[in-house]
């Protein structure tokens, strides 16, 4: 399996000093997750490509866009924002195919992400083009969500299609449903509320990553 990732989510830190409190995880972090949502595939609307040009971290940034058929122009606002990665939904594009591809292209990670109940036979043609495929473990849009356990299969099954794949998941991420995704296949993990809600971050993401041996 590929090497563990803690990605903490700013979607749960306080964005007015963002950079201050990325500080605070960033020698246990691999990556940090930043949601961006649209209003339109999720209710919420999040952050920009200009705010998440503010952001002042060494850490990788892995931008994850809840998007509507994200153009072209919109997805290289975040690749010139410093995107290490940029990740898309299924659901959200009509032809995933052309974001990936336009992704790779510019020299950035891509990824594609699925819901809950969207089965893994839509993503299956494109586990050959993305380096990451994200499993949603709660409805996309709101943090502090419940982890849905009934996701693990799919994750289980893209292991064993591509064991060398970065595989992430993505909410209700905390020491005790970490543990069940990584025991399923899952070595990038998504945390949020369980580790900005917390007063100790650094406690919070040791927890964390003593359930993933």
């Amino acid at each position: 399996m590929p090497k563990v990732k803690i990605a903490p989510s700013i979607l749960s830190a306080d964005l007015s000093k963002v950079s201050q409190e990325i500080k605070e995880v960033e020698k246990y972090a691999d990556l940090i997750h930043v949601d961006i949502m649209d209003g339109i595939f999720v209710p919420p609307t999040t952050v920009n490509a200009e705010f998440v040009k503010t952001i002042k971290t060494k850490v990788p940034l892995d931008v994850h866009l809840m998007v509507h058929e994200p153009s072209d122009s919109y997805i290289k606002r975040f690749i010139d924002a410093g995107a290490y990665s940029v990740t898309i939904h299924e659901e959200a594009c009509k032809y995933p195919s052309k974001q990936i591809n336009f992704i790779k292209k510019n020299r950035v990670k891509a990824g594609i992400s699925i819901k809950p109940n969207t089965s893994l036979d839509k993503i299956k043609k494109y586990l050959g083009i993305v380096d990451m495929v994200l499993v949603m473990t709660v409805e996309p849009g709101w943090a502090g969500q419940k982890f849905i356990e009934a996701t693990m299969p799919k994750v289980r099954e893209l292991r064993k299609l591509k064991p060398r794949l970065d595989i992430e998941v993505d909410g209700g991420i905390n020491p005790i449903t970490a543990g069940i995704a990584f025991e399923a296949g899952a070595n990038v993990f998504v945390a949020g509320t369980s580790l900005f809600g917390k007063k100790d971050r650094v406690a919070a993401i040791k927890e964390i990553l003593s359930t993933l041996k």
